[in-house]
């Protein structure tokens, strides 16, 4: 039994995660952009709710926000048809990055999921909820993924991606 336990420490003394999972809904419009190289870069807010009894047995609520940040052609999917209020699952890892502030000098922090997939909730109270901003089909797509549908074929960008280049 201890060279069992033994082994299964040994396994997860090595092993590491960085999954996020969310879903919630949009706090403001996705925004659009591209870095110097022409990828697509999207973020945007995703609000979480969680609601609890505290000590007294009264309900407790609180709102937790992510930001999030989308690349490639999910970037453009997610620009077009998400909006303030839609609702939204996205699949991830977080990343922290970090800048100098030109106007105070100081060090500043931005912690942010990188999505790997976003799938798009129930389109909720009305028509205008998930539907598509541009011209095309007025119906959303479920999922945002790679070309081909498979979940280990996301695209990601061939060259690294310098934080200093992202534009916001």
């Amino acid at each position: 039994m201890n060279l069992i336990l033994t082994t299964y420490y040994l396994l997860l003394k090595h092993m590491y995660l960085n999954k996020a999972l969310i879903i919630g809904n949009l706090t403001r419009d996705p925004e659009l952009k591209a870095i110097p190289s022409g990828i697509k870069v999207c973020s945007f807010s995703v609000a979480t709710n969680r609601v609890w009894k505290d000590k007294n047995g009264a309900r407790q609520e609180a709102a937790d926000y992510h930001n999030v940040v989308v690349f490639g052609r999910q970037a453009e999917t997610v620009a077009q048809y998400m909006k303030k209020g839609s609702q939204v699952m996205v699949e991830g890892r977080m990343q922290t990055r970090s800048w100098d502030d030109a106007g105070t000098g100081t060090k500043k922090y931005r912690t942010e999921v990188i999505a790997d997939r976003v799938q798009f909730g129930s389109t909720g109270g009305g028509a205008s909820s998930g539907a598509p901003r541009a011209e095309g089909s007025s119906k959303a797509p479920a999922t945002v993924a790679s070309e081909d549908e498979g979940f280990e074929s996301i695209d990601y960008p061939d060259e690294q991606i310098n934080a200093e280049d992202i534009p916001f």
